[in-house]
């Protein structure tokens, strides 16, 4: 099979590798998309090794495609079905081992891209809003860098909660597309950084882009509010002055999915599977996608995911 390795200088290369062969409990599948993420150049870069267990040089966090073999043990999905997933690294190849209890189904109708464009995004912005901050119907919520992949998840799914979003985004020509994500019957209203002030105080803040600055947020917090730390590619040391966060009440909530156990992976795909593959398939929840590219093209997909204006996901085609 061809994939793309991450050589011992950073860069990325297609290489002819083996074809996996799956162990107790897992399936091989034939990935027809694979979403990128941050995490695929912070992983080029040296740091974000991939967890144990999963290949230590191929990038990729989230497949979709066909189950083409199982391995012994392996219950629940057949030969043939369409399979998402969110994977711990490896799935910028043509196939990949995935352990059975990681696989989500892929609804009818739905592409392989928007299907691979789910599971990283869609799991992040669940486990997030959801899980972790609790946020429920009337909430105010606050998403930084809501335009790309990760952020128009975390719009919608904090829309679909019932909560008044505010979505941040610096470019205005992509407002109009990032305000159309609001589901049926509700709103987001979308504004420039300098604005984000005048629509305080929030009861979760979600900081997707990091820098120096972005800690200042905990001033425009409610009581008891939370601010949720998912990405940092703006820069990832910022200053804090912790007494607004006393008086304020405040939670500091830092997450990432790729290191956790398996059985807390496991425990994700089963939320997914019962609470949010649902809304994708009645499509309360829709993934945009960016750009698509095959995956010959690689370099081209790792620019792109690199540079600004994105809205949504960039996906590449094995």
């Amino acid at each position: 099979m061809r994939a793309v390795v991450i050589d011992g200088r950073g860069a990325f290369r297609l290489e002819r590798r083996a074809d996996p062969v799956p162990g107790p409990g897992q399936v091989v599948v034939r990935v027809r998309a694979a979403g990128l993420n941050a995490a695929d150049l912070q992983q080029a870069r040296g740091d974000y090794p991939a967890p144990p267990g999963w290949p230590a040089d191929v990038p990729g966090l989230e497949i979709a495609g066909e189950v083409e073999r199982l391995g012994p043990g392996a219950t629940g999905v057949e030969v043939g079905d369409r399979v998402m997933a969110l994977v711990g690294g490896g799935g910028h190849a043509e196939r990949i081992v995935v352990p059975v209890e990681l696989l989500l189904p892929v609804p009818a109708g739905l592409s392989w891209r928007e299907a691979a464009g789910f599971p990283e995004a869609f799991g992040t912005a669940w486990d997030a809003l959801v899980i972790q901050a609790g946020t429920r119907a009337g909430d105010r919520v606050l998403v930084t860098g809501a335009a790309g992949g990760v952020g128009t998840a975390m719009v919608q799914v904090a829309a679909v909660a019932g909560a008044r979003v505010v979505a941040s985004v610096r470019r205005p020509a992509l407002h109009d597309r990032v305000g159309q994500l609001a589901p049926v019957g509700g709103r987001v209203e979308v504004v420039v950084p300098a604005e984000e002030g005048e629509r305080a105080p929030y009861d979760v803040i979600v900081e997707l882009v990091g820098g120096e600055d972005c800690l200042r947020r905990v001033a425009l917090l409610r009581a008891r509010g939370k601010i949720l730390v998912v990405g940092v590619q703006g820069g990832s040391v910022a200053p804090l002055r912790m007494f607004d966060l006393m008086l304020a009440r405040a939670q500091l909530i830092g997450t990432t999915l790729r290191g956790r156990s398996p059985a807390e992976k496991a425990l994700l795909a089963a939320t997914l599977r019962t609470a949010v593959v649902p809304l994708l398939a009645e499509g309360r929840l829709r993934v945009p996608v960016e750009a698509t590219f095959p995956l010959d093209r690689y370099a081209d997909a790792y620019a792109r995911l690199a540079g600004p204006g994105k809205f949504g996901k960039v996906i590449l085609e094995p």
